[in-house]
């Protein structure tokens, strides 16, 4: 069976088995960059992500080093012909996401 969404799946897969997160949403917005000069031509369906992902790894490290572990990770998907276009990451701890928590319980 032929997934409909490779690249979101590759991407799920590759995060999931690199930094073992505690959360984990893809976001594929895609559709809302469809009609970009850059995009017109493109043949994939799946080339802006926003993802959102908590994980011990990120522990004792700043945001853009963060950022730079998940773009390595997904190094060859970002330079591929019809890859990723633009990922926005939002990276977080455990401890953070519990913080976060507790301030919006407030």
């Amino acid at each position: 069976m032929t997934s409909n969404t490779p690249v979101e799946d590759l991407i799920r897969e590759k995060l999931t088995t690199a930094f073992t997160p505690t959360t984990l949403l893809i976001r594929n917005d895609s559709h809302k960059h469809a009609h970009h000069a850059p995009m017109r031509d493109s043949t994939s369906k799946e080339t802006h992500f926003h993802v959102t992902i908590t994980s011990s790894s990120f522990a004792s490290k700043p945001q853009p080093a963060r950022h730079r572990m998940v773009y390595s990770l997904l190094k060859e998907e970002m330079s591929r012909e019809g890859g990723i276009h633009a990922l926005q990451l939002r990276t977080k701890t455990p401890e953070e996401e519990g913080r976060e928590r507790e301030r919006a319980a407030q």
